[in-house]
């Protein structure tokens, strides 16, 4: 089970506000912007940007990061054996599977699983 890329959570009212600032501090355009829910999310370098009304966007703020996996079913396993705590199960989402997990420490984290495309696309081969 291999960590493909991590992001760190930015949290706004209006994502196209957002982005500017961003795209002139990675040098990068967003690699992946899509609505879940009631919140739209974009992609830029390192961050995964969460944007919408503020009671909408505390339904996902337990989480102090969005981590991509190579294998959700292995993470699983081995976050199990760590004492981890699952708080969503394996859910299907818009860029694969996801679930979210609480460590014995008491970080959560989202864990995701991308399509293979998504994995083609965005990770360097």
């Amino acid at each position: 089970m291999a960590v493909l890329k991590t992001y760190a959570r930015l949290w706004t009212d209006d994502l196209d506000q957002a982005l500017p600032l961003l795209e002139e501090l990675t040098g990068e355009e967003p690699h992946l912007r899509l609505a879940f829910e009631q919140v739209a999310l974009a992609a830029i370098g390192n961050f995964l940007v969460v944007a919408g009304p503020a009671e909408e966007r505390a339904r996902y703020s337990h989480a102090s990061a969005t981590v991509v996996v190579g294998d959700l079913d292995a993470l699983l396993a081995t976050l199990t054996s760590a004492g981890a705590t699952v708080t969503t199960p394996t859910t299907d989402g818009p860029t694969g599977r996801f679930l979210y997990a609480r460590h014995a420490d008491g970080a959560e984290i989202e864990y995701v699983e991308w399509t293979p495309e998504l994995v083609r696309r965005i990770i360097p081969g």
